[in-house]
């Protein structure tokens, strides 16, 4: 099974910014991994996208995170990253890494455990 942990979460205020970074292990059950992402859960909201990349290389993001969130990847140190800058009070949530991949058994989706996001205005 695969494994993601998240770290780099925490508290800063508006205007601010941070980097998380999520480490994948197991990932050898996979045959093939088609993408990463983060997400995030805001409390009493639903758990939406807010960037992921491809195993091309192709990144898509949440439209309001868009020129302010980068998300990038580190092949050989199995990291996953997303960097955040210009933070507003809005991004307050817990963000989740998830990886998708082909299994001999089909398609398999992994989360990690979350990493809480608190901006302050």
């Amino acid at each position: 099974q695969v494994q993601l942990v998240e770290s780099g979460g925490g508290s800063v205020q508006a205007g601010g910014s941070l980097r998380l970074s999520c480490v994948a292990s197991g990932d050898g059950f996979c045959l093939s991994v088609m993408g990463m992402g983060w997400y995030r859960q805001a409390p009493g909201k639903e758990r939406e996208l807010v960037a992921d990349m491809s195993s091309g290389g192709s990144t898509n993001y949440k439209d309001s995170v868009k020129g302010r969130f980068t998300i990038s990847r580190d092949n050989a140190r199995r990291m996953l990253y997303l960097l955040m800058n210009s933070l507003i009070p809005e991004d307050t949530a817990i963000y989740y890494c998830n990886l998708l991949c082909r299994t001999s058994d089909g398609l398999h989706t992994a989360w990690g455990q979350g990493t809480q996001v608190t901006v302050s205005s």
